[in-house]
């Protein structure tokens, strides 16, 4: 049985984390232990619960509140979990959608979900099975889009974890969740604070056997497909801000400076974009769909 709510007001304090709460708010959420996050489509819903994520509450168009509950039990069914439950289920109409600034007919349910405590890198790493790993760390990366897009690669092409520093976007930010199309539940990853991963990040890594590859263009940089960047054991690839780049320290302190190839006239990619040609040529992909 849900717990349907129908709104009669806009003005409910229940509404609070999905139109008035901002992402710092929503982080630091009282009455919960790790703060919260909202999740936007059923899609993005169905792989956090997939992935152990427990929801505060939904928020569903009237119109579509049928369809979407349908597909949120079904998912829950198929992974054994006992679905929606008693979770609080606030219903608003066609009118009063049309009130919400920002809120997108085409985006279908949202939920305020609870954060989870991230591992610590020991934890990650041993929660990767791939005994000659490839992983990734984004160096303050502040577009969340460009966060979720990166997660979307990576999920796709064979990155077994991801490294975000604590000056980058948040990667359960709304946007960049949805961007990832809920990737970002599916793949292990941690944040590094920025302070440590400057001082020591790199000797970090090589603590826990990586070797780095640092994105950036340098004298010394080789192609991303070098034959070399293959037979490592395990590769830690770094990517750097959108604008400047990497800092020049984890440039210098990297073990491979990597680029890819570009034409005449043009220097770089979207951090986005790179992240996806490296992944492809970098990554474990086991098999083809």
């Amino acid at each position: 049985m849900h717990n349907l709510n129908f709104i009669t007001d806009l003005a409910s304090p229940d509404l609070d984390p999905y139109v008035r709460l901002t992402e710092a708010q929503l982080f630091h959420a009282k009455g919960t232990q790790d703060g919260l996050f909202i999740a936007e489509s059923p899609k993005v819903i169905e792989r956090a619960l997939r992935a152990g994520y427990q929801p505060a509450s939904l928020l569903v168009e009237e119109k579509v509140l049928d369809r979407d509950l349908a597909d949120l039990d079904h998912e829950m069914t198929m992974n054994q979990t006992e679905g929606l439950g008693q979770t609080p289920i606030y219903v608003i109409n066609d009118q009063q959608i049309r009130q919400l600034a920002g809120y997108n007919l085409l985006r279908g349910a949202l939920a305020a979900m609870y954060r989870v405590q991230r591992p610590n890198l020991a934890s990650l790493f041993k929660s990767i099975s791939n005994p000659h790993p490839r992983i990734a760390i984004l160096e303050r990366v502040v577009n969340p889009a460009n966060i979720g897009a990166i997660f979307r690669s990576a999920a796709a092409l064979g990155i077994d974890g991801v490294i975000v520093t604590s000056d980058s976007a948040d990667p359960l930010y709304r946007r960049s969740s949805r961007v990832s199309m809920g990737t970002v539940f599916q793949i292990p990853w941690t944040y590094i604070d920025a302070k440590t991963w400057h001082m020591e990040g790199i000797d970090l890594l090589h603590r826990f056997g990586y070797q780095t590859a640092a994105m950036a263009l340098r004298h010394n940089t080789i192609r991303i497909d070098d034959p070399r960047l293959a037979k490592l054991d395990k590769l830690a690839i770094i990517l750097g801000s959108e604008g400047p780049g990497l800092e020049e320290q984890t440039i210098t302190q990297s073990d491979f400076t990597i680029k890819i190839p570009m034409a005449v006239g043009v220097d770089s990619l979207n951090v986005a974009a790179a992240s996806a040609l490296a992944f492809w040529e970098l990554g474990n992909r086991t098999q083809d769909n």
